[in-house]
C-alpha cells in the first residue's frame, strides 16, 4: 500500500489497570474497548520512563532516557538527534500535533521539532486551528501574549523556587482552573476531526502524521458529575471534601505518602480517577466513530498508548516521579493497522514504548525492514527496560516538604527495571532492589529475589549490559550533535538507531 496516515494518541497519565479493557473493576473505557476489538492489544507494554518528558522523548527518538538525556523539564534535546515528526516530514508527511500537556506543548525542550503545525490547548498560550481571524493589531497582540506565556511556562521549569511556589495550596486552584492546565480533550478532538475532514475533503495526497495528547486522567481530578455517577453513584460528602483538599495540594501529587490512605479515601481517589477515564473515553468515542464512518481506518495506522501511569498511594507513593512500579510503567498499548497485522490478538510479550518510533517509521516505509517494529515478534527477545530519573524540581519540593524522606527512600537515586520473560528485576542506584513475577503478582507484593538468585544474576547482567549500551548510544548521539569524530562502534549504534544510513 502507499504511505498510510499515522495517528499517535497518548493518554497522558493513564493507568493500565483502571481501563476496563485490561480488567479494571469498573466500566471506564467502553469506546476504547470496542476499538480494541478491531486492533492488536499489547498486554505487557512497558513505558521507557515514569513521567511525561523522558517518556515522550523515548517515543519520539526510539532510545531510552539514558541515551537521549532528556530527563529534566529544562533540558533540551540535541538538534542533531532527529525526532519522529522530523523523520516523517522528511519522508513526505504533513505533521501536526494537538497537545493538552504543557510539559510537551509549551516547554522548549525540542519535542515539538518537526511538526508543520502544532496546536497547544494548555496553559496561557492556547492556539487552535480554524481560529477566528482577528485584525492585524489584535492578532499581533495575541501572538505576543502567547510568546510571553510560553516564556513564563519555561521559567517555572527552570527555576525551582517558582515551581515550589506554584504548588502552594493558595495558588494551585488558580493555575489548575484559570489557565487550562489540563487543556481540553473535547476541543482538541473536535479540531483533530475537523483537520482530518479538511484533509480528506480537499483530496490531499500528502500522508498525515497526527499526534494527540490527552490529559483527562492527570490531576487534579474534577470529572463531570454524570461520569462520577456512572462509576461511583454512592459517593458521600466526605469523599468530595477529601478530593477537594487533595486537588488543592499539588505538592502531594508527586510525593511519598505521609500515611497510608484509609479505605474510603482510596475509594474516593480511584472513583474520581475512573470518572476522568470515562469522561475522556466518551470524547475518544467521537474520534473513533469518525475514523470508522469516514473510512479513515482503511488507510490509517492508529497507535493508542500511555506515557506512564499514576500512583494512588500504591507502595507508599502518589503521582509519577520516583519509581518504576507497575502502576507507573506497565501501560496500555493498542495498534490498529490497515493491513490487519495482529488484529484481534493479545500480544503477550514484553515490549518497550520506545519502539513506537520504529513501528511508525516502518509503517511509513522509512525503515521497511526495521526489526524493532512492534509487529515483528521477538524483536528484542521479550525484553524491555524502564528508567526513573528523579525530577530535580520535585526533589526540591521534597527538601522543603520532608527532607528526611529523600535519604530514607533513596529518592535521589535513579531506579531501573528490566522485564524479561515472566520476571521483572528492579535496581535502586547500583543496588539490586527486588525480583517480581508481574503476571501472578501485579501489585508487586512478593519479592522473589532471595528464592531465585540465578534469575537475579541473569537479569542483573542484562541491566548492566543495558546501562553500558545506553551510555555508548549517548556518546554516539553526543558526538553526532557536536560534529565530533565518530568511532566505528558509534557509527554502528547510529545505524542501528536509524539516524544515519
Amino acid at each position: 500500500m502507499t504511505q498510510p496516515n499515522l495517528l499517535l494518541i497518548v493518554l497522558d497519565t493513564q493507568r493500565r489497570d483502571r481501563l476496563s479493557l485490561y480488567g479494571g473493576p469498573r466500566e471506564t473505557s467502553p469506546n476504547i474497548d470496542a476499538f480494541a476489538d478491531r486492533a492488536a492489544v499489547y498486554d505487557r507494554a512497558i513505558s521507557a520512563a515514569q513521567w511525561t518528558v523522558p517518556s515522550h522523548a523515548s517515543m519520539f527518538t526510539g532510545v531510552y532516557p539514558s541515551a537521549h538525556g532528556l530527563t529534566e523539564a529544562h533540558r533540551v534535546l540535541s538538534p542533531r538527534v532527529p525526532t519522529l515528526p522530523e523523520q516523517l516530514r522528511s519522508a513526505g508527511y504533513d505533521t501536526v500535533g494537538f497537545c493538552n500537556n504543557p510539559l510537551v506543548g509549551v516547554l522548549d525542550h525540542g519535542l515539538t521539532r518537526g511538526f508543520d503545525s502544532f496546536y497547544n490547548y494548555a496553559g496561557g498560550a492556547i492556539n487552535r486551528p480554524f481560529a477566528r481571524q482577528w485584525p492585524s493589531p489584535i492578532d499581533a497582540a495575541i501572538k505576543q501574549w502567547r510568546k510571553a506565556a510560553k516564556q513564563l511556562g519555561n521559567q517555572f521549569a527552570q527555576r525551582e523556587w517558582l515551581f515550589r511556589l506554584s504548588l502552594n495550596p493558595l495558588f494551585t486552584p488558580i493555575w489548575t482552573r484559570l489557565i487550562n492546565y489540563k487543556g481540553s480533550s473535547a476541543n482538541s478532538i473536535s479540531d483533530l476531526i475537523g483537520y482530518f475532514e479538511q484533509q480528506r475533503a480537499g483530496g490531499q495526497t500528502q500522508p498525515v502524521f497526527a499526534f494527540l495528547n490527552l490529559m483527562g486522567t492527570h490531576l487534579p481530578y474534577r470529572p463531570p458529575q454524570d461520569a462520577l455517577r456512572h462509576v461511583a453513584p454512592t459517593l458521600d460528602k466526605a469523599s468530595y471534601r477529601y478530593m477537594a483538599d487533595f486537588n488543592a495540594d499539588a505538592a502531594r501529587w508527586a510525593s511519598p505518602a505521609d500515611a497510608a490512605l484509609e479505605d474510603w479515601q482510596k475509594h474516593a481517589l480511584e472513583a474520581f480517577y475512573d470518572a476522568e477515564i470515562f469522561a475522556q473515553d466518551r470524547e475518544l468515542g467521537r474520534l473513533f466513530d469518525y475514523l470508522k464512518r469516514s473510512g479513515a481506518l482503511r488507510d490509517t495506522v492508529v497507535v493508542i498508548v500511555s506515557d506512564h501511569g499514576e500512583g494512588h498511594g500504591d507502595h507508599g507513593y502518589f503521582g509519577h516521579s520516583f519509581v518504576v512500579n507497575q502502576e507507573l510503567v506497565h501501560v496500555p498499548l493498542i495498534i490498529s493497522s490497515p493491513d490487519g497485522v495482529n488484529v484481534g490478538q493479545h500480544i503477550d510479550e514484553n515490549i518497550s514504548t520506545r519502539r513506537i518510533y520504529h513501528t511508525l517509521l516502518a509503517a511509513a516505509g522509512c525503515h521497511p525492514e526495521d526489526p524493532l517494529a512492534l509487529w515483528h515478534a521477538g524483536a528484542e527477545g521479550d525484553t524491555a527496560y524502564s528508567e526513573a530519573f528523579p525530577p530535580q524540581t520535585f526533589l526540591s519540593v521534597m527538601r522543603y516538604r520532608n527532607a528526611a524522606l529523600i535519604d530514607a527512600l533513596n529518592l535521589s537515586q535513579v531506579r531501573r527495571a528490566v522485564y524479561h520473560g515472566q520476571r521483572k528485576l528492579t535496581l535502586v542506584g547500583a543496588d539490586t532492589d527486588a525480583l517480581y513475577d508481574p503476571a501472578s503478582d501485579p501489585h508487586e507484593q512478593h519479592n522473589l529475589a532471595a528464592d531465585h538468585p540465578a534469575t537475579v544474576e541473569h537479569l542483573r547482567g542484562l541491566l548492566d549490559h543495558f546501562i553500558n549500551e545506553a551510555a555508548q548510544q549517548r556518546d554516539a548521539l553526543s558526538a553526532l550533535a557536536e560534529d565530533a569524530a565518530l568511532t566505528p562502534q558509534m557509527l554502528e549504534h547510529l545505524r542501528a538507531l536509524g539516524y544515519i544510513e
